[in-house]
């Protein structure tokens, strides 16, 4: 995966040279003579993505040519950066706020392998037409049945060496129980429908109450 280590912070490559999505800081270094390199400096504290990285993510499959299935895309922070990364392949970002979208659909004026959807991520099928099969399936939707959709997206659209990553906000479920018991139970209907989770990751100190799911096909 093409992400890198700056002053003890992460960053991407940017594919948009002269250009920030969220105000992050860019880095301009010299490779070679006649060949600039831009970094944009990826923050933990706006991207969940980042901080599971930060804090150990490493099985994660994201290669130039990935085609992802993203679900909460928001404005496109993280989305942005997974951009710089899958350059050659394409990023389905569904949002269903139509003034979130607004944003969204700038940046994929000037990211061309962004394909932004407004749609439902709870109803999958109303963008089966729209959607091929995908290496990643990402999910950053914070609402009580968060797994139930995200493993309704992967049945539909994962392909089958493909990979699923959650990002699980124990509030969002329930505010009573204790995040570990409801990680636990989160986790248990991930497995239950098929899928095995290769690695677990809490999003702390970046986020409080997080963990992040990677998840593949049980065989």
């Amino acid at each position: 995966m093409e992400v890198y280590l700056k002053n003890g912070e992460i960053a991407t490559k940017n594919l948009t040279p002269g250009l920030n999505v969220y105000g992050e800081k860019l880095i301009k270094e010299q490779e070679n003579e006649d060949n600039p390199v831009e970094y944009r400096m990826w923050n933990p504290r706006r991207s969940k993505l980042s901080a599971a990285l930060l804090n150990g993510l490493s099985e994660l499959k994201l290669k130039p040519d990935t085609k992802v299935l993203y679900l909460g895309a928001s404005t496109g922070t993280t989305v942005s950066h997974i951009s710089d990364i899958t350059y050659n392949g394409l990023i389905y970002a569904v949002e269903f706020s139509p003034v979130t979208m607004k944003k969204l659909i700038r940046l994929s004026q000037t990211r061309n392998n962004i394909a932004p959807l407004l749609a439902d991520a709870t109803k999958p099928k109303q963008y089966m037409n729209k959607v091929e099969k995908v290496d990643l399936l990402y999910c950053d939707v914070a609402q009580a049945k968060q797994s139930e959709l995200f493993i309704d997206n992967m049945n539909l659209f994962l392909k089958e060496e493909g990979q699923g990553l959650i990002t699980i906000k124990a509030r969002s479920i329930d505010v009573i129980q204790k995040p570990k018991k409801i990680f636990k139970e989160e986790a248990n209907k991930i497995k239950s429908k098929g899928y095995s989770i290769i690695e677990r990751v809490k999003l702390e100190p970046y986020e409080k109450d997080h963990v992040a799911f990677l998840v593949e096909k049980s065989f």
